[in-house]
């Protein structure tokens, strides 16, 4: 299932920076960044929830905020590119 992720984190104090960090460094353990707050990641529902769950938990709902746009399975269908940023596949090999 690809789901796209993603956040706008309150970073007016040191606790947001660091509550940005943290969101970011647990979308990058999951997804690939395709812009600067925004991650595609595909992967079957159950990792997706835990997912959801840690970031869930990271974010303050009083400043923050988190989506998730659910593209399925058929999610080739539904991206289009343009730009100067390389696409990727996110079936293929990914190096961490």
């Amino acid at each position: 299932m690809m789901v796209l992720i993603s956040y706008d984190v309150s970073t007016i104090d040191q606790a947001g920076r660091t509550r940005l960090r943290k969101v970011a460094k647990e979308c990058q353990n999951h997804a690939q960044r395709v812009q600067n707050s925004v991650f595609e990641a595909d992967l079957d529902y159950s990792t997706f929830l835990k997912l959801k769950n840690r970031l869930l938990k990271l974010i303050d709902v009083q400043t923050d905020s988190l989506r998730f746009y659910y593209l399925g399975n058929h999610w080739e269908k539904r991206i289009e590119h343009f730009g100067a940023k390389q696409t990727y596949s996110p079936e293929g090999v990914i190096i961490i």
